[in-house]
């Protein structure tokens, strides 16, 4: 008699206690507001907030992280990054574009020159980071 190996269990699927899935819904949800507050604001970053709800998600409550990855906008994005933290060319020129502006008011804005020159300097080693990542197969 030949007994079939268990299943592997990802981490989602360690039960957690109520107060802390809680605690992980709470904070999936404020990320997912942030991450969509980041999509209009420029400076704000979108996918670092997307990223962590999906994080949070799959360990507390199976139905956000179903609608996350269900979602038209979120969901590639998601299983992009999942399968090695691929990202596409739109999301890099999207990034790039919002930054540019970002480093345009930054720099119109700040009272302090090297203060402005030090957040669009972090700003150009994220997009560095960025354009280095790996693109899916289209």
């Amino acid at each position: 008699m030949s007994e079939t190996p268990p299943e592997k269990k990802d981490v989602g699927a360690v039960t957690l206690s109520w107060p802390v899935r809680c605690l992980l819904t709470v904070f999936a949800v404020v990320c997912l507001v942030l991450g969509l507050i980041g999509a209009v604001v420029p400076g704000m970053p979108t996918t670092v907030f997307i990223l962590m709800a999906a994080w949070a998600a799959v360990r507390s409550s199976p139905k956000l992280h179903g609608w996350l990855y269900a979602h038209p906008t979120f969901g590639p994005m998601l299983r992009n990054w999942d399968a090695g933290g691929l990202v596409s060319r739109r999301v890099k020129w999207t990034a790039t574009a919002s930054m540019a502006l970002s480093a345009v008011l930054v720099f119109y804005l700040a009272k302090k020159l090297w203060l402005a020159a030090l957040a669009v300097g972090i700003m150009a080693c994220v997009l560095l980071w960025l354009w280095l990542r790996p693109e899916p197969a289209e």
